[in-house]
């Protein structure tokens, strides 16, 4: 077993548009370094907090709010999970596996309409950098269809037009980022998953 042995924590990140294959990429990991002695905790962004329950319910329902109401919800949250559970993770010294972050929020809220060099600054005036960024790139036609196949429906945040929109902002906005690591999320998923790991290990 190969434990770390540095104190400094560590914050991993994985984004992607729906049906990129985020969650199942991100418990791997978590589990694969739990195995290996890490002390690593995995998140979700939104959470199960009072806000990310929220943003959850309506997004289960169909409704969302305006765009400026949703993303200060999103904010809201954020900042309770950075507080609550980020920092003191990576104070002690552990490893965050968070399936996303506020670059969602840069891609989901910018296309709606907000700009996003201000959801950005806003974002990193708080949240931690993460160590590295893991986006899991998939066309939105395959997203969908991941999607129509493990459940009934699409939520609010799932039509086609949407989706573009929110891809081509993630793609220009991770791109210039020198901790991101852009992966083809249509790999086989053990592909993926060891693309993953390889990312992990070099800022472990």
């Amino acid at each position: 077993m190969n434990v770390k042995n540095s104190t400094l924590g560590a914050l991993i990140c994985f984004e992607g548009i729906d049906g990129a294959g985020k969650s199942l990429q991100a418990k791997r990991l978590s589990s694969a370094l739990d195995d290996e002695g890490y002390d690593v905790v995995y998140l979700t962004e939104p959470t199960s907090g009072e806000w990310g329950a929220k943003l959850r319910e309506q997004a289960m329902r169909g409704i969302r709010e305006a765009p400026e109401e949703e993303y200060l919800l999103f904010m809201r949250d954020r900042e309770e999970n950075v507080r609550e559970n980020i920092s003191p993770i990576l104070d002690r010294g552990g490893v965050v596996v968070l399936d996303r972050y506020y670059f969602s929020t840069i891609a989901y809220q910018g296309a709606r309409g907000l700009d996003v060099t201000r959801i950005r600054t806003e974002n990193e005036s708080f949240a931690p950098t993460p160590d590295l960024l893991l986006f899991l790139d998939v066309p939105v036609s395959v997203g969908l269809e991941r999607i129509s196949q493990s459940r009934a429906g699409t939520t609010a945040f799932e039509t086609a037009e949407y989706l573009d929109r929110v891809r081509g902002i993630f793609l220009e906005t991770v791109s210039s980022l020198p901790y991101a690591v852009i992966i083809d999320g249509t790999l086989p998923t053990d592909e993926v998953f060891r693309a993953c790991l390889a990312g992990a290990k070099r800022v472990l």
